[in-house]
């Protein structure tokens, strides 16, 4: 083929370029001036989404550079960001460092913090900062909860940036940012005052499927709707426009005019992704492929040029025209990750002294490398590095890393996640499981369980360890990161290989064994997990915390293994040795496992206990423990039947997990108000709030939950045709993985739903297993939603005499119980033998008995189902009118609740029956003129208990100011002005009415 020559090309008025210029900011003027408007203008959240080598980080650049200018202009100075922005990165590393990026920002931002005022609560940030040791206040005693814990260390990083003055926080490549990390930046937009703006870079496809990122903006959206201010503000960066890429490519070539066919080709073959225009430019110019010819830069004839397809061939080609020495200092840069001063570089290089500068100073001038503003150098863009990484051979890369850990084992603070980093990729396992191990612990003190699992995983698992290394490892596993961990089977595998060793001390056997049946227990295999407590049980005599912690795990009926019985003796076991040998902060926190026994097994005890726990919120610790022992009693209100108690427990758990922040008890707590929703009838809108839990695939439990309420809504209307699939598959994974009353719970509405559909024996079958927990093991507080479907299955399948069996069983148990809705279940039993033999009229007084029973709670469906059963023996017992008149109200009362599909079988029952179905209700809402609405009187009875509004409101899962709208309608009706008023009035009213009873 022929060839120009360079004679050729002078003689053609061609010439080369001499030198490549850094490019200029193109074509994001108008994203630029939002994130500016936004950040001068208020608090805000501000987003910018975009592939790798885009020009996020570009955007970041030039954004701090406007807030700079913008502030030493500014007349007003208050508008504008007190400070300089703290800007932070978080770096690819395998495992993540705990609130690393963060650290490291504030740690460039002061070295000193004496002077700032910071209060006694800084002192839980002395291992994140221990050259700061001499500064910061004396170590508050630790906390035994891990999500305490972290939530203190936020608390007080928070503090930290508030006293630096920090109004602007950036944190880039948040998609490689630890959990603890995200859960910081979540607390930062949610707080209601001294809002610090975030700017926060990632790239979506690299966003874990679990990252808190979406639900972080959901919550800054509420809070600036709620404060006024400007939310969020969401960039997405695409690719740069052929005029664009023009502009871009003639800024770095002096700014000639560059020819539209070049900038055509370029952008076809690049996307318009910037760095990879750059990449490919300095390629060219590598190449001699770059000329300039009558006045304009052009590219050779397209079967003379080979712009790169991808960014890394690009970078992997400029790199190998460089001298040995110069890419040396390329992979010392690529190994270290992040930005270090050049004796580090120099070190991790191994280059001899003389041979650094020049090869410094090539590595810089092929534009791969550069420095910030602190001197530091680092690769400008990570996919660059990663090129430059992946084309060393393996022994120059581990020879890098051993020399960056030798390096870096002189810093301080000595930077273990890095260092653990480093060794492990050196191949030095000793050394690594070393510094994962230390890793690990800053992990679990920030609450950080992801990063503190998958290390702690790491070591159990690959680290080779004596069994004595292995028990305290082990006993660091954090059990609540457990569910859901793909990898748990390895961690089971290895304790399980530790335990067979015989050499193994005590001590040791006992500890790796009361973590194995934990976690056993947690993921669902009861059987396996009980008997390893109970084998652990004796070696752990020198250990009253964990024989205590076993004892107590075995005290919950977390499946049908043992009679009620011998899961209270357990029970007692657990206080004793925590009353007798546990600190009194150990004490409250199994005080409270206790309670949730205790409540859990149907035992009256459970509600003495808590109305004498200490609940004070004056410590971070106490404020855990109230919410908790809130939470957990309100569950055990709702179980029993105690609606209106449960509300206002789940309002003082959802009130102080807010103000604490303590994000996963409130998400739990939300979760707990919806299923009561479902019970109490409150199902507008119901739906979409469980449909929204659904979707936490991290969150089993919280999921199924809401799974289950998702699933009955839909039978109810019959506007689902997977409805039936969704209650199976909760009973199904919920009865694998041990979740007691849920499973009861799913296995009775399944067994119902097969029986309506004529299916009796699948019916019984299913609830076979549940009969045996409730009657064989006194599991009485199951009978709710298991024991009536049975015995309606019994006498379906004309097994009548087994299924009074069954009742009187059930009657002797629980006769001296007042349990509510085991009470109502107990009378719907009690209906359903009268119906089934043929006492018609002591049949249609039963079930107005039942019905009620569960109206005094109130569960409203159950109740006009209840009276649908009494119309028919109603009919059969001659009173043809008054049935007809009880049906008319049901089918009305099932459509009000949304129970669509049940209210045209009641209709179409009516007109069988010679009755007109009811007619449709007009659109709009229905007026009660004078009397207080369904929605009005539930605002009252909170009002009666104490709570406040916004208590109420969460109660509720309604805004504050429609709980003050709903108090001044109430107010109004009854002619008065104030809160008090209304109670008293409402109260008075309740009394006089009572008292006419009593004289009537």
């Amino acid at each position: 083929m022929n060839r120009r020559t360079a004679e050729d090309e002078q003689q053609a008025g061609v010439s080369h370029v001499v030198q490549i210029d850094t490019p200029r900011f193109v074509g994001r003027a108008a994203e630029l001036t939002r994130v500016v408007r936004a950040l001068v203008a208020s608090s805000a959240l501000i987003l910018v989404e975009g592939e790798a080598g885009i020009g996020k980080s570009r955007l970041v650049r030039e954004t701090l550079a406007a807030l700079r200018t913008h502030t030493a202009a500014a007349d007003d100075l208050s508008a504008a960001p007190t400070t300089e922005p703290l800007v932070a990165v978080c770096p690819p590393f395998r495992e993540p460092l705990t609130l690393g990026p963060i650290v490291d920002a504030a740690r460039q931002r002061r070295s000193d913090v004496s002077g700032l005022g910071l209060s006694a609560l800084a002192g839980t940030l002395r291992p994140l900062f221990p050259e700061w040791g001499d500064a910061l206040p004396p170590a508050p005693e630790p906390l035994s909860d891990p999500g305490a814990a972290r939530h203190r260390l936020i608390r007080a990083l928070a503090e930290l940036l508030d006293r630096l003055g920090v109004s602007v926080l950036v944190v880039e490549d948040v998609h490689w940012a630890d959990e603890a990390t995200m859960d910081f930046l979540l607390f930062l937009a949610t707080r209601p005052t001294q809002r610090i703006s975030l700017l926060l870079t990632y790239r979506a496809e690299d966003l874990p499927a679990d990252s808190l990122l979406p639900r972080l903006s959901a919550s800054a959206r509420q809070v600036a709707d709620s404060s006024g201010g400007h939310g969020n503000v969401r960039v997405t960066l695409g690719g740069l426009e052929p005029p664009e890429v023009a502009q871009l490519v003639s800024s770095m070539l002096d700014d000639e005019l560059v020819s539209p066919a070049f900038a055509e080709l370029l952008h076809s073959r690049t996307e318009g992704v910037p760095l990879a225009l750059e990449e490919s430019v300095r390629l060219l110019h590598a190449r001699s492929d770059l000329v300039r010819r009558d006045g304009e830069w052009i590219r050779r004839t397209l079967d003379e040029i080979d712009v790169p397809p991808s960014i890394r061939d690009a970078v992997t080609d400029r790199v190998g025209r460089l001298s040995a020495e110069a890419q040396q200092m390329l992979l010392a840069a690529a190994v270290l990750v992040d930005a270090e001063a050049e004796p580090v570089l120099a070190h991790v290089s191994g280059l001899a002294p003389p041979e650094v500068g020049p090869a410094l100073r090539e590595a810089v001038l092929s534009g791969l490398i550069g420095e910030d503003e602190a001197g530091r150098i680092a690769f400008r863009h990570v996919l660059a590095a990663r090129a430059v990484y992946h084309r060393a051979a393996g022994p120059d890369r581990r020879a890098a890393h051993r020399r960056a850990a030798a390096t870096l084992e002189d810093k301080r603070p000595v930077p273990v996640a890095r260092l653990a980093y480093h060794y492990r990729a050196a191949n030095e396992m000793t050394q690594w499981g070393r510094y994962a191990e230390q890793a690990a612990d800053l992990a679990l003190a920030a609450g950080d369980h992801p990063t503190a699992v998958s290390l702690l995983h790491e070591l159990l698992t690959e680290g080779g360890l004596p069994a004595s290394d292995v028990a305290r490892i082990a006993q660091k596993f954090p059990l609540l990161s457990v569910t859901g961990y793909l990898r748990r089977a390895d961690v089971v595998s290895t304790l399980r290989s530790v335990l067979e060793d015989e050499r193994i001390q005590q001590g040791d056997r006992g500890r790796i064994r009361e973590q194995l049946g934990r976690i056993l227990i947690h993921v669902g295999e009861h059987a396996d997990g009980v008997e390893q407590l109970q084998r652990a049980i004796p070696d752990l005599a020198d250990s009253p915390s964990e024989v205590a912690r076993a004892m107590a795990t075995l005290g919950g009926p977390v499946g049908s293994l043992w009679p009620a019985a011998e899961h209270r003796r357990w029970i007692d076991r657990a206080a004793s040795v925590a009353e007798s040998r546990l600190p009194e902060a150990e004490r409250l926190v199994l005080m409270i496992d206790q309670i949730t026994a205790l409540l859990d097994l149907g035992e009256p005890s459970g509600w003495d206990l808590a109305a004498a726990f200490p609940a004070q919120e004056a410590t971070s610790q106490g404020a855990l423990n109230l919410a908790r022992l809130s939470l957990n009693t309100a569950d055990g209100a709702m179980q029993w039947g105690h609606y209106q108690d449960a509300r206002r427990r789940l309002a003082i758990a959802g009130d102080v997990s807010h103000r604490h922040h303590y994000l996963r008890l409130r998400d739990m707590t939300l979760v707990t108000i919806a299923h009561l929703d479902w019970f109490t009838g409150a199902w507008s809108g119901l739906a979409e709030r469980a449909r929204h839990w659904v979707q936490l695939d991290d969150e089993p439990v919280m999921q199924l939950d809401s799974r289950l309420v998702l699933g009955l809504l839909g039978a109810a209307a019959g506007d689902d045709p997977t409805a039936e699939d969704a209650v199976r598959s909760v009973r199904d994974e919920s009865t694998r993985r041990g979740i007691a009353d849920m499973s009861m719970e799913s296995t009775g509405a399944l067994a119902r739903l097969r029986l309506a559909a004529g299916d009796v024996q699948e019916a019984l079958s299913l609830t076979d297993d549940a009969i045996e927990a409730v009657l064989g093991k006194e599991m009485w507080l199951w009978a709710t939603e298991t024991v009536p479907v049975r015995v309606a299955a019994l006498i379906a399948a004309e097994h009548l005499s087994e299924a009074e069996e069954v009742v009187a069983a059930f009657a002797r148990g629980f006769a001296d119980r007042a349990i509510p809705s085991t009470r109502a279940a107990l009378e719907t039993c009690r209906a359903l033998l009268a119906q089934g033999r043929d006492e018609h009229a002591d049949a249609a007084a039963a079930w107005e008995v039942a019905a009620a029973a569960w109206q005094a709670l109130p569960r409203p469906y159950y109740a006009l189902l209840a009276r649908e059963q009494k119309s028919f023996c109603l009919v059969k017992a001659g009173e043809g009118e008054a049935a007809l008149s009880q049906w008319t109200e049901v089918a009305q009362g099932l459509a009000v609740l949304g129970a669509k599909k049940d209210a045209e079988r009641v209709a179409d029952t009516l007109q069988q029956h010679g009755g007109e179905k009811p007619g449709r209700r007009r659109a709009g809402r229905r007026g009660y003129g004078n009397h207080l609405s369904p929605r009005e009187q539930e605002v009252v009875e909170l009002l009666l208990s104490g709570l406040t509004n916004r208590e109420i409101a969460i109660a509720l899962s309604r805004s504050p100011k429609t709980i003050a709208a709903q108090l001044n309608s109430a107010m109004r009706k009854h002619g008065v002005t104030t809160r008090t008023a209304l109670a008293v009035i409402v109260a008075q009213s309740r009394f006089g009415a009572m008292a006419d009873t009593a004289r009537d």
